[in-house]
């Protein structure tokens, strides 16, 4: 037997491009449903189910779209992401419930600093808080509350201040090893989280003092300080040892353990820190409930929060799958190297293109990543034989400076409503959400990659091709 025949039989379709009739109604759905207001994993349940149904009435040959759609979802890289996820999101909530929200606070509010010394510490508070916890809708939502009302009290420019929790979740965001961003661009591009890690902290560390410059330099008000009613009393510095896992957690990734290794040192070691600070006890990380229904604790609440997502990436996996069974992936990676990917740095261009554009339409930048990272990110790359570190970078930096500028992405608008909410508890004027557009940190970002791109700055290949590195 040959090894063509062992392929898996090429779908075909009563229309033109009916490969790409399940991710075409898919995303059409997505965009809909967020022009609507309902931009979230849950609704985009049933655009996912939609694409594949519509997708399988258009097929010649049903019996291998449906195999092509179970290979899809029983992908391996697929399924590292999906446990991923879960481990991440049990960490994220035990920290959370640990406190890390108030060793944040102590950080920010006990440096006796005003005005736009205090709009920076608030930047590198949210930092700490996204990459402890791996989520920057958690850190809007945690941290908004206190230090936007905290800011502006101390003199700070109130707008400048609701940029720098923007901008610390977006860093995040970037950078945190148990964000959705990081673990799909890497597991999707088949990369160590110890080489991500290793490669993506200088582009993410230079555009964070670009922003901390900006916010210095803009992050003033007019404004006397003034006493800050009822936020300080919220502070614990004993809380700011919940730090230590996050530390667990990157030091165990660059030694190159497994992403669910390194997650469970770090659910273990926030437990133990939690208990032993009283924050937490046995029962809220699990008990068995009075009434049937109720929740478990704080476990069964992390996996049931990424329940969303997971499901929405099955649909995603299946849907890619059937893209590139149908020949159209190969297709238009074709057209791609007939017409302008010539280069290695035309093909980080159009890596970083297609990742921004994506994240700009799905509206939540994990998805935007799994769309595009499995078929034209992973391929274009590796004919240019850039590492899959480079590659996961190049999506991950691209998703998290767009992104959070837009005023309709999911990102934004959680964030902007948790500053409205803080607004108007301490009567306050909220900037409005169309600000995002000035966030200095995705705006850095951008430069950054655009520069790192253009030089060759932390460009790494999978092996040596001096063809191919002459030719940028």
């Amino acid at each position: 037997m040959t090894t063509e025949s062992k392929l898996p039989p090429k779908l075909q379709f009563y229309l033109p491009a009916g490969g790409a009739l399940p991710l075409i109604t898919m995303v059409a759905g997505i965009l809909w449903l967020a022009s609507m207001g309902m931009a979230a994993s849950k609704p985009f349940w049933a655009c996912g189910w939609l694409g594949l149904t519509v997708g399988l009435l258009f097929s010649k040959n049903r019996t291998d779209y449906c195999n092509a759609l179970m290979r899809g979802i029983a992908d391996y890289n697929g399924i590292v992401i999906i446990v991923a996820w879960i481990f991440a999101s049990v960490l994220g909530k035990v920290m959370v419930a640990a406190g890390l929200v108030n060793g944040v606070l102590w950080l920010g509010l006990s440096t006796g600093v005003t005005g736009p010394t205090f709009t920076v510490v608030t930047f590198i508070a949210a930092m700490l808080f996204a990459a402890g916890s791996g989520t920057s809708n958690g850190t809007a939502l945690a941290l908004s509350p206190v230090l936007f009302p905290a800011g502006v009290f101390l003199g700070a420019d109130p707008t400048a201040v609701a940029l720098a929790i923007l901008s610390g979740g977006a860093f995040g965001d970037n950078v945190a090893p148990i964000s959705d961003t990081t673990i799909v661009s890497a597991y999707s591009q088949g990369a160590t989280m110890r080489d991500v890690v290793a490669t993506r902290f200088p582009l993410a560390i230079t555009a964070a003092a670009i922003a901390a410059i900006a916010l210095f330099a803009f992050g003033g008000s007019s404004q006397a300080v003034q006493d800050l009613p009822t936020l300080s009393s919220q502070a614990d510095a004993r809380s700011a040892w919940l730090f230590l896992p996050l530390a667990v957690v990157l030091v165990s990734a660059l030694k190159n353990r497994h992403i669910i290794e390194s997650l469970s040192y770090g659910i273990a070691s926030a437990m133990i820190l939690g208990l032993a600070l009283g924050n937490l006890s046995l029962a809220q990380i699990f008990h068995v409930p009075d009434v049937r229904g109720e929740s478990t604790g704080i476990i069964q609440n992390g996996v049931a929060g990424v329940t969303g997502p997971i499901l929405f990436v099955v649909f995603v996996m299946g849907a890619v799958q059937i893209f590139r069974d149908s020949g159209l992936l190969r297709r238009f990676l074709d057209l791609c190297n007939r017409s302008f990917v010539h280069t290695i740095r035309g093909a980080e261009i159009m890596i970083t293109a297609v990742s921004m554009a994506a994240s700009a339409l799905v509206t939540t930048n994990g998805a935007a990543i799994l769309l595009v990272g499995p078929t034209l990110v992973r391929n274009l790359g590796e004919r240019f034989h850039l590492s899959p570190a480079r590659r996961a970078n190049l999506m991950d930096c691209g998703v998290c400076s767009l992104f959070y500028m837009l005023p309709w992405s999911l990102g934004v608008l959680v964030w902007h409503s948790s500053i409205e909410d803080a607004a108007d508890a301490y009567q306050l004027q909220a900037p409005p959400v169309t600000s995002s557009f000035l966030a200095p940190y995705p705006a850095a970002l951008l430069l950054v990659l655009i520069l790192s791109i253009a030089t060759g700055w932390q460009r790494r290949f999978t092996q040596r091709n001096p063809k191919a590195e002459q030719n940028v």
